[in-house]
């Protein structure tokens, strides 16, 4: 349906601001008696907008204390949800409007998501303490979201990459397959005496109750770039964490390296524990990881980091390389985020594929199907390129 002349320059003044309602002409101002177009409603949105946008001009919310729960609320009244996110984020960047996250308040009334909290997570430490604990259900709002949305999907790649590696043609009664074992000897039905008589039996290999079939590291640098990487990898150590099958550890490193594995049980409490911000050492979190690694050839490790390395590159690629050679599976990942081609060292990324590390950005989405293909031992370069993912190459001499 066509829009008429009035709602034509309604929509425009609602664009372009009080500013410009003179050149819109007639209709387009906001004076109740000239200019009918904008109502209640719009002047409110008008509002709202231009204390944002208009900031240089108004003053902005942050001289203006009071209004911001207005604003808040008028926001979340006016805006869908994914609006209502991108004024958020704008106040806390046009405006350096803090006061949204150090008071509890106002913290509890935003609308969550990625950007808040990776913010929220880099102010940590400014924090006052009346505020710690909604920041905490602020962050647990989006890990528990992400984890819904996620871990089904990385619990059953992980156990259906995992079945054949303990598949067994003598299991006991209790851990036959079924499924798998009639359709296995479907060739042996009797149909005189109307049954099936198996001549092999499939199932699984029971393990100790301590045994993990593989063990997987979560490398993951902590510098300001990879700030919604540390959110994801984290949701991601969770889950792996609550399966028995694997064993799973997560460092966390810029110019320090730290051991978060003792909270990956709640993610929550490892994103408080990660520092986002600062240098890059990845040499030295290369060599933490050669410490902890005890079974090489049933260890998949994952470095995530753009490869801006502030420590020493060589001695970095070095250990890389033993890595590689002990019979570690070792991928990096040069971002886990929804974002599309990340900024990344192009020279360090191609020496490290000149290792056989498959080296590619991947989003959350593909991280459970990228984690079945490792374990099953796949080629990760042509799983990359099944997916349409630009894998560095290695440099040519």
């Amino acid at each position: 349906m066509p829009i008429d002349e009035q709602e034509r320059l309604r929509r425009w003044r609602l664009i372009l601001g009080r500013q410009a309602a003179s050149a819109l002409g007639p209709g387009a101002d906001e004076s109740a008696e000239d200019q009918p177009s904008l109502n209640p409603d719009d002047q409110r949105i008008d509002h709202a907008l231009e204390l944002l946008y208009d900031a240089e001009r108004s003053g902005g919310l942050g001289a203006s204390a009071p209004y911001v729960p207005h604003w808040l609320r008028d926001i979340r009244t006016y805006f869908p949800t994914p609006a209502v996110r991108i004024l958020q984020q704008d106040a806390i960047n046009k405006l350096n409007l803090r006061q949204l996250l150090l008071e509890p308040e106002l913290l509890a009334s935003v609308e969550v998501d990625l950007q808040l909290v990776t913010t929220l997570l880099s102010l940590k430490s400014a924090l006052p303490e009346r505020t710690r604990e909604t920041a905490r259900s602020v962050v647990r709002k989006l890990t528990e979201e992400l984890e819904r949305k996620l871990a089904y999907r990385l619990e059953q790649a992980v156990h259906g990459s995992l079945r054949h590696i303990s598949r067994t043609t003598h299991p006991r009664f209790p851990d036959i397959d079924w499924d798998r074992t009639i359709r296995a000897n479907l060739k042996h039905y009797q149909r005189e005496r109307q049954t099936l008589i198996p001549e092999r039996l499939i199932g699984s290999q029971r393990r100790q109750r301590r045994a993990s079939l593989r063990d997987i590291v979560l490398c993951v640098d902590q510098s300001g770039s990879m700030a919604a990487s540390v959110v994801y990898a984290s949701i991601f150590g969770a889950v792996l964490a609550s399966l028995r099958a694997v064993s799973t550890r997560m460092i966390v490193f810029d110019t320090a390296v730290v051991d978060l594995s003792e909270h990956l049980q709640d993610p929550v409490e490892l994103l408080f524990g990660a520092q986002l911000g600062g240098g890059t050492d990845i040499n030295q979190a290369l060599g933490y990881c050669q410490q902890i690694i005890r079974r090489p050839r049933e260890t998949i490790l994952v470095l995530i980091t753009d490869l801006y390395e502030g420590g020493n590159a060589e001695q970095m690629l070095k250990r890389a390389a033993a890595l590689v050679n002990s019979g570690v599976q070792f991928i990096c990942l040069l971002a886990l985020s929804d974002q599309g081609t990340p900024a990344f060292h192009t020279a360090l990324a191609e020496r490290m594929a000149a290792l056989g590390i498959p080296t590619f950005a991947c989003t959350p989405e593909l991280f459970p199907e990228l984690l079945a293909a490792a374990l099953q031992r796949r080629d990760l370069n042509m799983w990359a390129a099944q997916h349409d993912i630009a894998a560095a190459r290695p440099l040519q001499p």
